[in-house]
């Protein structure tokens, strides 16, 4: 076996290139969010003590082994329903990513168009969905498109605003520098620009993948047939807490894989942002 060659100084060239380990790995993840887990799980043990002691009958609030156990038996009812609403949730993210990014770049490249639209854009965030929910359900009918729209409406305006402040952010020393090498604007925007503003686009879609969820249940309360929050107008009547408490827990864990997924797709798409870590 021969030894690698030695460094200038008499070191030696061969210097073993150490990965995490698995150990190192699970650490950090509890460092990152044991205190979270903790928490939540002493909040479960408290509702679930409290509700035990004092006899609270299960209609008006349900033990957490209750709602789970629920979540069980009801499945036949919920599985179906998640997948309703999981796919307006999906679709309408999409739709208000394509539709806030692309309307973020057309507002940074037209300054007159924008100054005539952003006024009308955060005025536009003045009207309570709850009140457009009802009148798209009239025109659009009872089908998929009304919800779609309404997950789209609440999830478009956070991903204009950080990706057109994300735009107009990056530092003007690389424009002038790109300007200096003659590069037209087209090649300005798509080698600094929008590589720059990814960062702050990708903030705008963390923060609308936590709404999508709550558009969705807005659509199927105003009119549908089916999905998760179908299931709990149905559930109220009859006082199926249980049945209530588990179609939120679905919705709370669509919303935070869906953010997730946006969360992987950064590190991926953007390896040059900045690493966040938990405070």
């Amino acid at each position: 076996m021969t030894s690698a060659p030695p460094r200038a100084g008499g070191e030696d060239l061969l210097v073993p290139l150490t990965r995490p380990t698995l150990g190192a790995r699970l650490r950090g993840i509890a460092r990152r969010y044991g205190s979270a887990a903790l928490l939540l799980l002493a909040l479960l043990v408290a509702w679930e003590v409290i509700v035990r002691a004092a006899h609270v009958p299960e209609y008006l609030l349900p033990a957490p082994t209750q709602v789970l156990a629920d979540l069980k038996t009801d499945w036949l009812v919920l599985g179906p329903a998640m997948w309703v609403t999981l796919r307006e949730v999906l679709l309408g993210f999409l739709i208000a990513a394509g539709a806030g990014i692309g309307l973020a770049v057309v507002l940074h490249l037209s300054g007159p168009l924008r100054r005539a639209m952003y006024p009308v854009l955060i005025g536009s965030q003045t009207v309570p969905i709850v009140v457009l929910a009802p009148i798209l359900v009239i025109l659009l009918g009872y089908g998929i498109l009304p919800k779609l729209v309404i997950v789209a409406l609440i999830c478009f305006f956070p991903i204009v605003v950080n990706g057109l402040d994300g735009l107009r952010g990056v530092d003007d020393d690389f424009i002038r520098m790109m300007r200096t090498l003659d590069a037209t604007r087209w090649g300005i925007f798509r080698r600094v620009e929008f590589p720059g503003a990814l960062p702050s686009i990708f903030s705008g879609l963390r923060i609308a993948a936590t709404f999508a969820a709550i558009g969705a249940v807005f659509g199927e309360w105003s009119g549908s047939n089916g999905g998760l929050g179908y299931v709990m107008l149905e559930a109220t009547p009859n006082l199926l807490t249980s049945r209530i408490f588990a179609a939120i827990l679905i919705l709370t864990v669509i919303s935070l894989v869906l953010f997730s997924l946006v969360s992987v797709a950064e590190r991926i798409l953007v390896p040059w942002a900045p690493a966040r870590r938990a405070a």
